[in-house]
């Protein structure tokens, strides 16, 4: 990364590149993220009583497993081994609020596997509930917060 390419995943030809992470120090490192699933009262009432069974248990499982996996579903993503994974589903007003929550010690963060997860779950819970409502909606992923490594903490602002 130079001033003239603030791209860290691009090398000085713009090219795609995998981001050398040898020199950095391991460090403990937490992602936080979210997304939401809209969808309506009388669908988030049966989450825990599906046609295809527990909504909640089996979108925290695939939430689990997106974000052990998000080094071989994003491509330029560094493989980690992480200490933890959290995922909660939070029923609102209109439908889900999912979160989640990785801890890695690494050279690297695990924001992106907390949004994997986030979106895992997201997916297995539309999955779930597409019998009931197809037009449920899956929106706001974001990073919530950050901390560890060079570049510090992140909290959002809201």
């Amino acid at each position: 990364m130079s001033p003239s390419n603030p791209f860290s995943h691009l090398d000085d030809r713009g090219r795609a590149r995998m981001v050398d992470v040898s020199e950095k120090p391991v460090t403990r490192r937490v992602a936080e993220a979210s997304c939401h699933v809209r969808m309506s009262p009388e669908t988030v009432s049966k989450l825990g009583d599906l046609p295809k069974g527990d909504a909640y248990t089996v979108a925290r499982l695939a939430g689990i497993q997106g974000a052990k996996r998000t080094g071989e579903l994003v491509p330029l993503a560094h493989p980690l081994g992480l200490d933890q994974v959290e995922v909660e589903i939070d029923p609102e007003v209109e439908g889900v609020r999912i979160r989640s929550r990785v801890i890695v010690t690494a050279r690297t963060g695990a924001e992106l596997e907390a949004m994997v997860a986030c979106s895992m779950a997201a997916l297995a819970l539309y999955d779930m509930v597409k019998a009931v409502e197809r037009d449920a909606v899956i929106s706001d992923l974001r990073l919530e917060a950050k901390s560890g490594g060079r570049s510090g903490e992140f909290l959002r602002q809201e």
